[in-house]
């Protein structure tokens, strides 16, 4: 028996059993679930939580979507409180008014979990509807009037009462979006997923009984947040600084919004306090301070012994606070518009966080991840004549290098933090009148370095269907750039174009343009940031990205100053001593 008396083989199985679970609930979303964001790319988030609104477990998601939502049970179940019966489902995806979500394509249906008549969990299942209403498909208009030209705002309602379902209720919000047959399937597909989480977990307490789970559970939460602390403690005291910016916030055009925190480590503790950031703005980048907050414990646990990965519950956020003050870009009053948040700001927040704390621990210091690519094209399917819309992460970069290794290539934003993934090329080809021309990873877009970014990508696709919108909704990265580390360079810029017959436009972020039937659209999204100096990378990995079309001939000697030979691209390994030796004692002048 452990000190505390719980059987140890006990609390491991109660510990990894919430965890499958969790893991078990998105697999029913993925089978599920028709939108493509959903099914194929993993947009949703999962998590359990107890009647206090204790983290229990959250081991797959994305962080503004889930990290802050014990601010939302709490607040749910003292707004029910004496009215919570089994059978419940509470469905909210208002970022105020007691929902404090991330924005309002992300619906989460809550569910309490009852044993022996008490409430012991709320689990969620949050996930990106193909639309939620408001002004255009999609729900990224980057100049509404209010949060309510972006769609519907549901704050949290009883969905289900002691398992009857409100068709009236859900009537009414489906008749006012555009898909309401699709919603449909993928709001029951999320209800699914609670549906087994309470199945699973009722099992686990009839196995076990309630107070051996609950001391399981507070053994838990103690483990983790004895072995955060000591993380903590590795870091050395002081202040440091970080920040990033988006390119503007889609009202006022080209005015970067920047992001900025003062990360104080003392003892056992960290303060993340964003006070210095910019006010909240007229456009739709703003973010409430519940998916703030989700983002910044995210960002710090980056720095952490990757061991705990699995372990994160309440005890990982015990000695994190978060300063956001009301009125600021990073905890916005309502009626802001918050649409692009989650990736503007919520990527900023992020990476602010990381470059701050890359200064306090080299060893462990990550650059930025490559920037946000989106757009949400909508139109007709001349296959079908029905209207469709296309929302997607499959042209983001890469990850950002960390010390020690190379970025992660082909993943999404950091924001998503490898939750989300991409889909395929048939996949999109049957959805939408797209025909895919090119998907590849490009040369020389990843942020050099000891240990480089992960590549960028070059994505081009040409529209078939009717004439339609384009919104670049959460795009970043033409005017601002991640940043990278111990000096590694920056992500390099992103760029969108349209190619219309010879004519090439430039389309830059948060911006509404029109495409034509035949005009190509073209993606350049920048991979991650470099850890490092360039020219202390080994010149054999230098040699194998030439090779492999990541990094061109002339980068290797500009950049890396590796020499190679330009038939073999075998490398000349005194040219590159000499070559590194000039470059040295030019640094040294």
């Amino acid at each position: 028996m452990a000190a505390t008396g719980v059987n140890p083989i006990t609390l491991s199985t109660v510990w990894h059993t919430m965890q499958t679970v969790c893991r078990e609930m998105r697999h029913v979303m993925d089978r599920t679930a028709q939108n493509y964001l959903m099914g194929q790319l993993h947009d949703i988030s999962v998590g359990i939580w107890d009647a206090q609104g204790r983290t229990l477990a959250v081991p797959v998601g994305l962080p503004s979507q889930f990290l802050g939502s014990s601010f939302a049970v709490r607040d749910m179940v003292g707004k029910f409180k004496g009215n919570l019966n089994p059978g419940d489902i509470i469905l909210t995806n208002d970022p105020y008014h007691g929902g404090h979500n991330c924005h309002l394509p992300d619906w989460g249906f809550f569910r309490p979990i009852f044993y022996d008549g008490e409430l012991m969990f709320v689990t969620l299942a949050r996930a990106h509807q193909e639309d939620t209403g408001g002004s255009y498909p999609g729900g990224y208009f980057p100049n509404g009037y209010d949060i309510h030209a972006e769609g519907l705002c549901i704050p949290p309602l009883k969905v289900y009462d002691r398992g009857v379902e409100k068709t009236e209720l859900f009537e009414l919000i489906w008749n006012n979006v555009r898909w309401p047959q699709g919603v449909r399937v993928d709001n029951y597909s999320m209800i699914a997923s609670t549906a087994w989480c309470e199945k699973r977990l009722v099992a686990m307490l009839k196995k076990y009984g309630k107070e051996t789970v609950r001391a399981c559970l507070d053994e838990m939460i103690r483990r983790t947040e004895q072995a955060v602390r000591k993380e903590i403690r590795a870091i050395p005291n002081g202040t440091y600084y970080g920040e990033a910016a988006t390119d503007d916030d889609g009202t006022t055009l080209d005015e970067p919004v920047w992001v900025r925190v003062q990360v104080t480590v003392k003892g056992d503790r960290i303060k993340l306090d964003f006070s210095k950031s910019d006010k909240q703005r007229k456009g739709f980048i703003n973010s409430v301070y519940a998916a703030t907050y989700g983002n910044a414990v995210a960002g710090a646990v980056l720095v952490f012994d990757p061991a705990l990965a699995e372990y994160h519950n309440e005890g990982t956020l015990r000695p994190m606070e978060v300063i956001a003050p009301l009125g600021l870009v990073v905890n916005c009053e309502y009626p802001a518009t918050v649409g692009a948040s989650p990736v503007n700001v919520g990527t900023q927040v992020m990476e602010a966080v990381v470059m701050a704390l890359s200064q306090a621990l080299p060893e462990r210091a990550a650059a930025a991840w490559g920037k946000h690519r989106g757009d949400y094209v909508f139109g007709i399917d001349p296959r079908s004549g029905e209207r469709y819309v296309r929302t997607s992460f499959d042209y983001d970069g890469s990850a950002g290098a960390v010390s020690g290794f190379d970025g992660y290539q082909g993943i999404s934003s950091i924001a998503a933090l490898g939750a989300v993934t991409r889909g395929n090329i048939e996949e999109m080809e049957i959805r939408i009148p797209f025909f895919m021309h090119k998907l590849e990873f490009a040369t020389d877009l990843q942020g050099a370095g000891r240990w480089r970014g992960g590549p960028g990508v070059y994505w081009e696709a040409q529209n078939q269907g009717s004439d339609s919108g384009m919104a670049t909704g959460s795009s970043d990265g033409d005017t601002t750039f991640g940043p990278g580390a111990l000096g590694g360079e920056p992500c390099p810029p992103c760029r969108t174009y349209i190619q219309r017959g010879e004519q090439r436009m430039r389309v830059k972020p948060h911006r509404l343009v029109q495409l034509k039937n035949s005009d190509v659209v073209i993606k350049v999204s920048s991979g991650g940031g470099g850890v490092g100096n360039p020219k202390e990378r080994d010149p054999e990995l230098v040699a194998k990205d030439v090779r492999n079309e990541l990094v061109s001939l002339q980068a290797a000697r500009r950049t890396y100053k590796v020499a190679l030979d330009p038939k073999t691209l075998a490398v000349d390994a005194q040219a590159t001593k000499r070559l590194r030796s000039r470059s040295a004692r030019g640094a040294k002048r």
